[in-house]
């Protein structure tokens, strides 16, 4: 079954500027990814599945949205592949599709929870106001 928001292989990398050819599969920024344990696919999963196209596996999954966009995987990552950025071109690719990429900041106090980090609010809006 196709999904409905299409999103192709050049589309992502176009996004991200990632070349996904250059991973070497070592693992280093799944081993630092602070979400691991909460991930279907991981990093270097999502680097891999980019690179053979598999980019409606990716967007159907949970795990794009969560990503906590720390960034660490850039940090460990010896080939400077940023599988971050991945992850965050495919999520930027499904929100524009659905057309809900826009966020205000008189929306924020509803959508906060005493237990969400600040750096997910300030990522969602960095995200959503593109």
């Amino acid at each position: 079954m196709a999904s409905v928001y299409q999103v192709t292989k050049e589309e992502i990398e176009a996004i991200s500027g990632v070349n996904p050819l250059k991973c070497m599969r070592c693992g280093r920024c799944t081993a630092t990814c602070p979400s691991f344990d909460n991930m279907e696919y991981h990093p270097h999963q999502f680097v891999a599945m980019v690179e053979r196209g598999e980019i409606e596996k990716l967007v159907r999954s949970a795990s794009v949205f969560k990503c906590m966009s720390c960034m660490a995987c850039l940090e460990r990552c010896p080939r400077q592949v940023q599988p971050a950025k991945l992850i965050e071109a495919v999520r930027l690719a499904v929100i524009r599709k659905q057309e809900a990429n826009h966020l205000r900041p008189d929306d924020l106090p509803a959508l906060v929870d005493e237990d969400l980090p600040q750096q997910a609010i300030v990522s969602a809006y960095r995200k959503f106001t593109k």
